[in-house]
């Protein structure tokens, strides 16, 4: 293996989890925004219940994805379609 394949390699897996990051970030914000909310409210309430904070991450994570979900396919096919479209030139 060349040092140009192992630059490859790097640059693909680079490329490949900052796609991810990307894709995650709207979805764990929300969850640590709401999360953090719920906690001080129990704080506030002295309600220690943990399935009082759960419930409500699991829905606007399903929210959150919900919305995203035309922005999270449109980037995945981008990064498909580069992936792709660059394996021509690899093979060189």
């Amino acid at each position: 293996m060349d040092s140009g394949d192992l630059g490859l390699a790097i640059d693909l897996g680079r490329e490949a989890l900052w796609v991810a990051v990307k894709l995650s970030f709207p979805i764990l914000l929300s969850a640590l925004i709401v999360g953090a909310l719920i906690s001080v409210l129990q704080a506030a309430t002295q309600l220690q219940d943990q399935t009082l904070n759960q419930v409500p991450k699991m829905f606007t994570v399903a929210a959150v994805v919900f919305v995203t979900l035309p922005w999270i396919l449109a980037a995945l096919v981008e990064y498909t379609q580069d992936l792709v479209g660059g394996m021509g030139m690899w093979f060189r």
